[in-house]
């Protein structure tokens, strides 16, 4: 049988995750929080530990391969779990990775700058460069313009991963598929689902999940938590994400005005730095179901999800999805801070 997301298929792929990831019930968290929760585990995707990146990662090593490179470069955060996995993705095509860590998270200690991402970033023999700025993602792309040039000069066989949208945002479409993978799992099961819920930052995987579901004739909430801008700066981002995916997708048209929809009310003090909610909800899911998030994405976007039970965006008693994104090797860079808190960690 066909299906509207055939046309993923002419796009370039490489294998490099395992799908589908269980979709498991939260019988103990769930019920604490008043709701039927849901747990999709995308952090059990496999490659280096997994996570999103690695769904995302299989389209733009597909078309890396397409031009016959040899190198891979790509940029992102000290702690980043996109470098991490393309750099394992890499060495599994037998290519070079130079990886760009920008500077976005200041006063950290000494194990976020040794442990955790950094950590396997080195083990798998990435070249690594740093940047010094954290916020400027044109500037971020142009620096790995240049690096590659000179590679290119040098007579090797670059690609890019841009971290600025691009006309086709490569990345997203491993979560149109997801969707799709999430929705046949929930009629195998005899379930749907009242709203799904998802750390935002780049985009992909909320604007992925949204226009996936949307051209499925799936019409339920994708609610994203913001992990790195406000939430007006980043609706404007996942729109920017879902209307370069509907047009690809030859889907336009199939997201409405005022579908994308965003929180801001956990991201406070900003991208990476810990705060009351995140830890909490870092505790909570620890304690009840033995589930591990990490401090940058799941834990916020759990905290996310917390807060909208508690204020009642999602009512007592739905069916909601959280999109376990993995990212769980920065838990051991974050010890300095986590470590003298989870003594005294709400367990309720």
């Amino acid at each position: 049988m066909s299906s509207p997301l055939d046309v993923v298929a002419r796009f370039p792929r490489v294998r490099l995750g395992h799908a589908p990831t269980p979709l498991e019930p939260a019988r103990n968290l769930g019920p604490a929080l008043g709701i039927e929760l849901w747990i999709k585990r995308d952090d059990c995707t496999g490659l280096a530990l997994g996570g999103n990146k690695v769904r995302q990662l299989e389209f733009h090593f597909g078309e890396a391969r397409s031009r016959g490179a040899d190198t891979v470069l790509v940029t992102g955060a000290v702690q980043s779990n996109l470098v991490r996995v393309a750099a394992a993705a890499a060495r599994r095509l037998d290519m070079t990775a130079h990886i760009q860590l920008e500077d976005r998270v200041d006063d950290t200690g000494e194990l976020y700058r040794t442990s955790g991402n950094l950590l396997l970033d080195r083990m798998l023999g990435a070249t690594l460069h740093t940047f010094p700025v954290g916020e400027d993602e044109g500037a971020a792309d142009q620096a790995m313009e240049r690096r590659a040039a000179a590679l290119a000069a040098e007579g090797r066989k670059p690609y890019v991963v841009h971290s600025a949208p691009g006309p086709v945002p490569l990345g997203a479409l491993g979560y149109v598929l997801a969707a799709e993978e999430i929705k046949v799992q929930a009629r195998e099961i005899g379930i749907g689902f009242d709203a799904a819920v998802t750390a935002s930052g780049s985009a992909l995987t909320h604007a992925g999940l949204l226009a996936g579901w949307r051209a499925l004739g799936e019409w339920m909430p994708v609610l994203g938590i913001c992990v790195r801008r406000d939430a007006i700066r980043q609706a404007a981002r996942v729109t920017e994400v879902v209307c370069a995916l509907a047009r690809a997708l030859r889907r336009e048209g199939a997201c409405g005005e005022g579908d994308v929809e965003v929180s801001d009310a956990v991201l406070s003090p900003g991208y990476g730095k810990l705060n009351d909610a995140v830890r909490e909800a870092m505790a909570l899911a620890a304690h009840h179901e033995g589930l591990l998030l990490d401090p940058v994405y799941t834990g916020r976007a759990m905290a996310g999800l917390i807060h909208h039970v508690r204020t009642g965006r999602i009512a007592a008693g739905s069916r909601v999805v959280f999109i376990h994104t993995g990212g769980l090797p920065a838990l051991f860079a974050y010890g300095e801070s986590l470590g003298p808190w989870l003594s005294e960690a709400p367990t309720r």
